[in-house]
């Protein structure tokens, strides 16, 4: 059985529609006149124990509230969800000793209390065995370098640190499943290697189940295999990065360092820019593998240096989206 599993999940949101001319306020109030969004409009997925994915798609495409109602705290319009075994809005308090939750833009950490003192709240509340506290706060400090403000006010706290509180505040309890949402925004390179490597860990060391939601695609690249991509409150694609890749941006491009500049005219390979002796070949490692260009640019010109060059994924998923708008 999947440890996650949406079906058919739809989420609308109702305000009323505003008034105009006399009496207004009046016709608003007894009115009913509403105006309805349908934030996610039949999301449908699975995932495994174990699985890292990420769960993205542009502003306003379903994402944050999809993750609130697996959460529990937005109750679906319609569909299910499981979430290892329990239905989130009905068993909150179940669901919440399954799942660490870090939001971007938020924090469960205490603002006027030190890190420290949030641990040992969030410890308290979850019912941790101190042997079992003390031995996963002393691992959390140490990899993700918590030291040296432990017992600094949160209020006082940089945007990365708060952060790195807050990915082990989720994680004290050892829960089995991780929602990410935008854990990096914001952050400098340093602290986003950081969280990247503790997450990376935390996946392949105790198999703990993550659902990434971010619009730094360098979080993805570092950490996902699969990925869940969504727009208008659907789902568009479900599946590995590669075959992705391979449908919307199928060329590479192979950089070579010339010992002295030349005209470079090799069989199924297109320049696309040259300068100061670099030349880049755009090809189709389908129909031409990268090891045989490679082997005939260096028996016809004199290569001091090359590199084969992968489609970034923000490119793709952009191509992605404008090929289904246009």
């Amino acid at each position: 059985m999947p440890l996650i599993e949406a079906k058919d999940l739809v989420k609308e949101f109702r305000r009323v529609r505003p008034k105009t001319g006399a009496f207004s306020t009046v016709r608003t109030l007894f009115s009913r006149d509403f105006e309805v969004t349908r934030a996610v409009d039949g999301v449908g997925f699975a995932v495994e124990a174990g699985e890292l994915v990420g769960y993205l798609g542009p502003n306003g495409a379903g994402k944050s509230t999809t993750i609130k109602m697996l959460t529990g705290i937005l109750t679906p319009t319609s569909g299910t969800v499981e979430v290892a075994g329990v239905v989130p809005w009905r068993q909150r308090e179940r669901n919440a000793r399954n799942i660490g939750v870090v939001f971007g833009q938020r924090s469960q950490l205490w603002w006027d209390l030190p890190l420290r003192d949030s641990f040992r709240m969030i410890g308290r509340l979850y019912r941790v065995a101190p042997a079992r506290y003390a031995q996963n706060l002393d691992r959390f400090v140490e990899v993700l370098g918590l030291a040296s403000f432990l017992d600094t006010p949160v209020r006082q706290l940089s945007l990365g640190q708060r952060m790195r509180g807050d990915l082990a505040a989720a994680m004290l309890y050892e829960p089995p499943i991780l929602y990410l949402d935008e854990p990096t925004v914001g952050l400098d390179v340093i602290a986003k290697e950081r969280i990247r490597e503790f997450v990376a860990g935390l996946n392949a060391e105790q198999g703990t189940t993550v659902l990434l939601t971010t619009h730094d695609m360098d979080d993805v690249e570092r950490l996902c295999r699969r990925l869940v991509l969504i727009d208008h409150g659907r789902v568009l694609y479900d599946g590995p990065v590669a075959p992705l890749k391979e449908k919307y941006a199928p060329h590479r491009e192979l950089v070579v360092q010339l010992a002295s500049p030349a005209e470079v005219v090799v069989p199924n390979a297109d320049v696309v820019r040259a300068e100061e002796g670099r030349v880049w070949l755009s090809f189709d490692p389908r129909t031409t593998p990268a090891a045989s260009l490679i082997a005939e640019v260096s028996a016809k010109y004199e290569v001091t240096d090359l590199s084969l060059v992968e489609p970034d994924l923000e490119g793709v998923i952009r191509r992605m989206y404008l090929e289904r708008e246009g």
